[in-house]
Formats: C-alpha cells, structure tokens, sequence
C-alpha cells in the first residue's frame, strides 16, 4: 500500500512540476535533456543518487582513476538533471544476504538498485516492497528515452502483478550459455576438421590431447577445479534434449519444460534415466583416459584458465562470453604470439540439439528503492547513462586518452601506459543493468569475424526465455529444495568427473532413490501448480 500511495503521490508530484518554461535560467531543466520528452521539470534542487552496484570498492590508483571518471560524469550530470550520482560497493562477501537486507530496510540508502530476476532476487525484492512500482508516466515523462527503446512486450517482462518494477537490459547482446573452449588447431589434428560439434567429438579431442600430452606440452587436458559438475550435467542434458529449465529454483536448474511444451513441468534427472547413465559412462572414460587431474574433487582453486592462455591445458569449461576473450588476440592470450596456428574454438552446449535458450532479459536490469528520497530524478540520471552517449563512455569505458580511445577504424583501443589494474573503469562500475548496443563502442583486441559468426547462429536458433514472469513461491518447498541441492551436489560431482563406485547404473539408481525420498516429486506438483496459476495452462 505504502508503495502504490508513493507511485500516485508521484505522478501528482509530476503533473504539478512541469510547466512551460524554458532554459532560462530558473534552474529548471527538461526531461527531454535526459531523453529528449518536451516538458519540463523542476530540478532546482541538487540531489545525490546512489546507485548500488555488486562490486569491491576500488583503492589506491584504481580509486584515483574512478573519482576522476565520477568528476566528469557528475558535471554532465549537474548541467543537465542538477544531480550527481554516488556508487554504493557491495562486497562479493556475502552479496546476496547483505543485498537482500540492504534493501529490505528501505531507509534512502540507496536508490537505483542493479538488479536481476535469476541471481539477485529481483522478483522476492519487488514482491517485498523494496522496490517502487513505475507508472507508464513516470517512466515516459523522467526516462523518455528509456520508455521510446523498450518494446511494449519487453515492458511486460518487468512486470508483476500487473505493474512494472524494472527497467531491463534488452539492448545488449550478451550469452552466458556454457561450454567447453579449446584448441581448434589441435581438434583438427585429431582428425576433427570441422572441430568440436558433439559431446562424442570431445570426447576424441581428450583422447587425442591426452595421448599427445608431452608432445603438445601441456599438464592436463582440462585442469578442472571440480566445481563446473552442474553446468556440465546441465550441459548434457541441453544438448540431448528439448529441455529448458527455470532459473532461480536450484542451483542446478533441475525443473523445467520441453521446447513443445514449455508449461508442462519436469525433472530430466527423473526422467532421463538412459541419457544419465550415458553420461556417467562417458565421464568414467574421461577420468580414466586422464582428461582432470587424480585429485580433481579435491583440486581447490586454480588457473585452468590462465593456463589456457599461454597453452598450457587443452580445454576451459565456460560461457559464451570467456570464449569471446579466449578466442581473441588480446594481451593476455600468449598463444597466438607462440603459435602462429594457433586457434579457438567453442562447442556450446546444446550444439547437437539446437537447443539454444536467449538470455533473459532480466538478468540484468535497474530498479529504483521504495525508499529513495528522489525516484523521480534517479530515473532522469538512469536515462543519460543508459542512452546519452557521453555518460554511457565515461560511466563503461572510463576518460578517452586514459582508460580507452579510438583507432582509425573507430574501433576502442587501450592507450599507451594503460594498465588494466589500475584503469579500468568497466571493472569497478559494474554496470550490468542498461548496457546499450547503440552507445557500445567494439574493442579492437577482439575476433569479431567469429563472434559475429557463432552470435548468429545462436540467433537463427534461439527462443526467447520462456519463464521471465514466474515467480515461485517456494516457502512450503524450501526444504526439500535444500535436500535436493545437497544430493545434486554428492552425486552430480561423483558422476560429472567418473569419481563414482560400482557401475553407471547403479550410480544413476541411487542418485534418483535420493532425491525421490527428498521429496521432488512433490516440488515438481507444486511448481506445476504455480506454473498453471502463471501461465493459464
């Protein structure tokens, strides 16, 4: 109630403060400075807007490099909105409970809040109070440009129950679905002339690397920390299957639908016997053929991926985006220097099934607190970072001539002294929630005849994220969600890298024995019956 009285006191609050004036001197400034709206908009006043951002604080040079940007951001901000913007660093330690608690208190701390519906809880937040609903005239007279670039459609995703809570990063191409990256170069020498297309064509490029280790000079195929078993059983499972899970339930996305029948609801762990114990049969082959390391459950952290770097491993198990920098010619990538054939590649999940599932376009998205003392003007500042191309450089890219410039080609280059420990501002900024394609600039360093390549396969592939505006309601479930999570864990580990006893069969057996006393079966009804309530099925 109190967040919908401040919604109408908002738009009330809005009628009354446009007029008819124009830059004259009275202190008042237009929307359309931020957006390029008509009216106008008092902004006598100079306010500080915080936007709380997930990220260490900076110090020392790379401090002195961030106050700088700040300075210029804050008086492009000044002239044009009479406000300047303040970042509010939560630590990685700890993020998601200090987040949850900072907003729960909704005490003027904060008020542009990054957010996310699949990893910071956007959704519990909004349905909590934390965040201010935002009228469609709010949005059309303090981000007009914003409100002009976001479809209708896209606006409905920021919905819940009916009203808007966010403002979502819908114009930026970005894809987190994971795979293995690895040596082209030496895929084809294995007689894979096309490369890596299918789990059974990895599984030939392990046997050739490992067979050719010394050779090759490597220490191990994959130096894996033992941590990457969910997004390769997850990845098995995408790439024999229809399936597409719902972020947010576990951690290992285990309930879902299939690509025909999105709102029928299952769980492949249960189901797909066959195909599980065809995974833990060919993990068994991996172990034994020495793809990781003996130890690989207890391996700890370690630097698989710098060591990929400079040809020292064979493969890396990420996301789309760390194969964008792998497969580039960047400073760090010692291998192209040493190996002039030296190549990348990248076997996506879901690759043999054509199961490519588009981001969501609320994993990251800004929210305006329900305690912010000036919703009003923090929406005016979020507009010229998002869309004025001045903002959006220093806010991203950090001062030209210091943290980036441009070569001839109009293409972003570091200058020279730049150090990436000390200037770049992208780094500390962390401004994961209104990215924008039309302002980004194309860094140099990378092979966009590739990227450019794989982003449109995956474009001619894709279906939109199917599960934007569910919500699940898990307080009833919570606890067998927490079992289930630790049995996903014991077992997945065990089957994902071979380290299991007795055969693939019984393995499979017993994990599914497990998570059936858990109770997932009853997860799976419940969800189900949220699923129905959502989507009308």
């Amino acid at each position: 109630m109190k967040k919908k009285l401040l919604a109408v006191l908002l738009t009330a609050a809005m009628v009354m403060g446009i007029t008819a004036c124009g830059g004259n001197g009275d202190g008042g400034s237009s929307a359309g400075s931020s957006g390029g709206g008509s009216a106008q908009v008092d902004t006598s006043e100079l306010v500080t807007i915080t936007y709380l951002t997930t990220n260490d604080r900076p110090s020392g040079e790379a401090e002195q490099r961030y106050l700088e940007m700040m300075e210029q951001l804050n008086a492009i901000l000044e002239e044009k909105v009479n406000a300047h913007l303040d970042i509010y660093f939560l630590s990685w330690t700890d993020y998601l409970s200090n987040y949850n608690l900072l907003l729960a208190s909704m005490d003027g701390t904060v008020d542009l809040v990054g957010t996310a519906t699949d990893w910071l809880d956007a959704w519990p937040n909004a349905k909590n109070g934390a965040f201010l609903e935002l009228s469609e005239e709010m949005l059309q007279t303090y981000a007009p440009k914003t409100w002009e670039s976001v479809p209708a459609e896209h606006w409905d995703l920021c919905k819940y129950n009916g009203n808007i809570y966010l403002m979502p990063e819908d114009n930026y191409a970005q894809w987190t679905n994971h795979g293995f990256i690895y040596r082209l170069d030496w895929a084809k020498d294995a007689g894979l002339a096309d490369g890596v297309k299918s789990w059974d064509d990895m599984t030939t490029y392990f046997k050739y690397v490992t067979d050719h280790k010394d050779e090759l000079g490597i220490n191990y195929a994959w130096d894996s920390d033992a941590t990457q078993y969910g997004q390769m059983g997850g990845g098995w499972i995408t790439s024999h299957s229809d399936y597409v899970s719902i972020d947010g339930i576990n951690s290992g996305a285990m309930w879902g639908g299939k690509k025909g029948d999105l709102y029928t609801i299952y769980s492949p762990y249960m189901t797909d016997t066959d195909s599980l114990v065809e995974y833990a049969k060919m993990m068994k082959e991996w172990d034994e053929m020495g793809v990781w390391s003996t130890d690989v459950l207890n391996r700890g952290q370690n630097t698989n991926r710098d060591d990929f770097r400079v040809g020292l491993v064979a493969a890396e198990q990420h996301h789309t985006q760390t194969w964008t920098d792998l497969v580039s010619h960047t400073e760090a990538n010692k291998i192209f220097d040493t190996d002039p054939d030296a190549e990348v590649g990248f076997f996506y999940f879901g690759e043999e099934s054509k199961n490519v599932v588009a981001l969501n376009i609320t994993h990251g998205a800004m929210a305006v607190s329900a305690g912010s003392k000036n919703p009003e003007r923090a929406l005016m500042v979020y507009d010229l970072i998002r869309n004025d191309p001045d903002c959006y450089r220093l806010f991203n890219y950090g001062i030209q001539g210091v943290s980036w410039d441009l070569n001839d080609e109009g293409m972003r280059i570091t200058p020279e002294g730049y150090n990436s420990d000390t200037d770049n501002i992208n780094g500390i900024t962390n401004y994961w929630w209104g990215r924008n394609d039309d302002l980004e600039i194309r860094d140099a360093q990378k092979n966009w005849d590739a990227i450019d390549k794989l982003y449109a396969e995956y474009d001619s592939l894709k279906i939109d994220y199917p599960y934007g505006q569910f919500v699940p309601d898990v307080e009833n479930i919570k606890g067998n969600i927490e079992n289930i999570n630790t049995i996903y864990e014991k077992y997945m580990k065990q089957i994902s890298y071979g380290k299991y006893s007795g055969t693939a069969e019984d393995i499979v057996a017993q994990f599914q024995a497990e998570l059936k006393a858990a109770g997932i079966d009853d997860v799976t009804a419940e969800l189900q019956k949220q699923i129905n309530e959502v989507y009308g099925k």
